[in-house]
């Protein structure tokens, strides 16, 4: 029998009532300051906290059950849902208005199986990417993608903005680790995507289509991903270089020795800098850029001596560190930097071919004196992907609000990417932040194609409306 709904029912507190009603149990948090956390995610927690808004209402279903009857209430009710995982996005892509509904996935956390004769996993979304690592340990076996984020940030958020991470130059970004999918759509219905086979090509790539789609297809509600051997062993190689210029191009030789690291960091002198300011660390005494290198596997010993003799030809000043030298650069690669509380500043996701990444460096000058800004940047050099930050002092003028100069500067650093074949976004979505960008990505047809895939999958718009695309 289907219910009648009233005026009252499309409202927010209606919806909390009639999936009480139907859900017997269901966990719903109603709209309030305490629910305030649930509006924002990492990227844009300083507007949500500055603008005084009560936080959404917020459903935390255990099952995939749960979701589907959220979802699907939503559809009915006319009320749009902001997916949310951890909260750790860089992008806006889990902002949520009071009038929406936010469905967290922060307690589907089991691991739900672990084969290690097909090498996988079956999880659901809230499992913390360090978490299902720690799991695995006994098995001998590792899940390979780990975003900076990896100890607090969850595989459904990793799987939503398809995260990529430093080990992505010998293991790939998030999309190389899933096979299947379940997903929940915008009018309840539960479907599975993809194959738990390593081989299959049975219609379309479904499962590629679903992550890194930031919540706009679907909720994923269980993911089997792959898994990997433990290295038998790992090993941290530094190269310092006396500038930013002769580091750069220290990262084609490794391209072109024998050797294929794990991870390929690059650090420019300024954000060398930062990390001493912030860390109290002394690497510029080493000199004015860094390449920071995993190996891993058998032959470490020769993988090492290969990088040190392609590296010093090109000048670097090479180091086989030990491991708990080893252990606290990758520390600082990962929370090292600090952000300037004094300043203006953007932080940015770009991305090219590797081969151009001495360009965009190059440019970085020219840009800051036609802008008047400061642009460092660390990368994920194994893949071309830079996280550029730029910078520009406060002045008593400015009020409340950054000079346009800045997001000037970031556009331009964006254009610089473009026209060297790269993207906007490697790895952190595309969320509210960078729409903008995007367009000048993406060709009109290339736009209408992908709202039509939306439209087709949630014609309503119920999931996560104004965001990615």
């Amino acid at each position: 029998m289907t219910t009648q709904l009233t005026e009252e029912h499309i409202s927010i507190q209606g919806y909390v009532r009639e999936l009480t009603r139907r859900v017997e149990g269901i966990e719903i948090l109603e709209p309030s300051a305490g629910t305030t956390r649930y509006s924002h995610d990492a990227a844009t927690a300083k507007t949500a906290a500055a603008n005084g808004k009560p936080g959404p209402a917020v459903v935390l279903p255990t099952t995939a059950a749960e979701v589907q009857a959220a979802v699907k209430l939503a559809t009915e009710l006319g009320v749009t849902v902001v997916p949310r995982g951890a909260g750790t996005g860089l992008s806006g892509g889990a902002t949520a208005q009071p009038d929406q509904v936010v469905i967290s996935t922060e307690k589907l956390t089991a691991i739900i199986e672990v084969s290690p004769l097909d090498e996988v996993a079956v999880v659901e979304p809230g499992v913390i990417n360090a978490d299902l690592n720690k799991h695995l340990e006994p098995f001998g076996l590792f899940y390979a993608p780990d975003p900076a984020s990896f100890d607090i940030s969850s595989i459904g958020g990793n799987i939503a903005t398809n995260a990529g991470g430093l080990r992505c130059a010998k293991y790939g970004v998030t999309r190389e680790s899933v096979l299947s999918l379940d997903v929940v759509l915008a009018d309840g219905s539960l479907i599975t995507v993809g194959h738990r086979s390593i081989k299959g090509v049975t219609g379309l790539d479904l499962t590629s289509l679903f992550v890194g789609s930031e919540g706009i297809l679907g909720i994923v509600t269980r993911a089997t991903v792959r898994l990997r051997p433990i290295p038998v062993a790992r090993k941290t190689v530094s190269a310092f270089f006396n500038s930013t210029a002769e580091g750069t191009n220290g990262l084609a030789a490794i391209t072109l020795s024998p050797v294929r690291p794990a991870a390929i960091e690059f650090f420019d002198t300024p954000s060398l800098a930062n990390i001493d300011a912030h860390s109290g660390t002394a690497l510029r005494e080493r000199g004015a850029a860094l390449i920071l290198i995993e190996i891993d596997g058998y032959g470490i010993g020769d993988q090492a001596a290969d990088l040190a003799t392609a590296l010093s030809a090109v000048g670097g000043r090479v180091t086989v560190e030990s491991d708990d030298d080893g252990v606290r650069l990758w520390e600082l690669r990962r929370s090292g930097r600090g952000l300037p509380q004094d300043k203006w500043y953007i932080g940015e996701d770009i991305a090219v071919p590797k081969s151009q990444l001495p360009k965009v460096y190059a440019a970085f000058p020219a840009l800051e004196a036609r802008f008047g800004v400061d642009i460092s940047a660390v990368s994920h050099a194994g893949d071309g992907n830079l996280h550029p930050l730029i910078t520009k002092d406060k002045t008593p003028d400015d009020g409340a609000n950054p000079p346009a100069s800045l997001l000037e500067a970031a556009t331009e650093l964006v254009k610089v990417a473009l026209s060297l074949g790269g993207t906007v976004t490697g790895e952190h979505g595309v969320g509210t932040i960078k729409r903008e960008w995007a367009a000048l990505e993406l060709s009109e047809r290339s736009r209408e194609v992908q709202h039509a895939i939306k439209a087709a999958i949630d014609p309503q718009q119920t999931l996560n409306p104004g965001k990615a695309i």
